[in-house]
């Protein structure tokens, strides 16, 4: 067994998980690889709730794997039948690497299939490829050993209740009807204000519906005409959805070096949109964010 790596940061609340909204929204029905059956899959948007502060009432083992792997869906499958032989005693959560390489990053893995325990947000304990069964087994056993009486939950718990607005309101997201979604989102916001999981789906929503209406050719035609501040922003959209987030970044602070008064005040405030699609800590935001107080000032 590894040591724990370094603490992850707790920085993911509201963030968004454009590449997984993305596929959802280009392909749908797909039939690829999808997560583990058994576990929770991680996305930056329930990053927070799902491990870090799932973590302060059971631990939460989280498996960073890649469905290219067979190795990896190998160990899923078992960490799968332990969880759920468990019953409620730990949380099992899965990162696709292949899907939200940001999550990845802040576990600073190596290689895949890599497993990290959890408890009380902070890692435990880490190891790096395949393990038997039977020393799975033991390994499990030793992580609610070293926990036993340390966390909110407790063995004998229920597993934890999700509100069904919530689970109405995924399940609209999942299918794509982002309608039904913002609706359902907006009603749970209303009536809690702080909802981290309502408002970055509500931002991905509004920026999905407006950037999957682009044109394809969009960032042809904003390179064409470098002073049509709409083509720019459809351009940055495009280049978001397709992953290509620092280009987006910079054509629009390019933007706001040439332009003045009311037209600056419009792509600075596009710019702010797009940077809060992302955890602040990412450091392309914090890049993009210098980088418009040097364009500015």
């Amino acid at each position: 067994m590894t040591r724990p790596r370094p603490p992850i940061s707790p920085a993911l609340a509201g963030a968004v998980d454009l590449s997984g909204l993305k596929q959802r929204a280009q392909q749908p029905s797909s039939g690829g690889a999808s997560a583990p059956a058994g576990g929770v899959e991680i996305t930056e948007a329930n990053f927070e709730a799902e491990v870090l502060v799932r973590s302060s009432q059971v631990p939460v083992v989280v498996l960073l794997w890649s469905p290219r792997s067979d190795v990896c869906v190998q160990l899923a499958e078992v960490l799968a039948g332990l969880a759920a032989a468990d019953n409620g005693k730990w949380s099992l959560a899965t990162v696709n690497v292949d899907v939200v390489p940001r999550v990845a990053q802040m576990f600073g893995i190596e290689a895949v299939p890599t497993v990290v325990a959890l408890a009380a947000g902070q890692p435990l304990a880490s190891f790096q490829g395949p393990q038997p069964p039977d020393q799975l087994r033991r390994w499990v056993d030793s992580l609610l050993s070293a926990t036993a009486g340390k966390l909110s939950g407790s063995s004998d718990s229920e597993p934890e209740q999700v509100d069904p607005a919530l689970t109405q309101a995924r399940e609209h997201l999942d299918s794509g009807d982002f309608v039904s979604a913002a609706a359902a989102y907006q009603a749970i916001l209303d009536a809690d204000p702080n909802h981290a999981e309502a408002k970055g789906a509500l931002r991905q929503i509004t920026f999905l519906e407006r950037a999957t209406a682009h044109r394809p050719d969009a960032v042809a035609v904003a390179d064409a005409a470098p002073a049509d501040i709409d083509a720019a922003f459809a351009a940055a959209d495009v280049q978001i959805l397709n992953q290509d987030v620092v280009a987006a970044f910079d054509r629009l602070i390019a933007l706001v070096r040439t332009t003045s008064g009311d037209e600056r005040t419009k792509v600075r405030t596009r710019l702010i949109e797009l940077f809060d699609l992302f955890d602040p800590a990412d450091p392309d935001v914090i890049t993009g964010r210098r980088n418009l107080a040097n364009a500015l000032y």
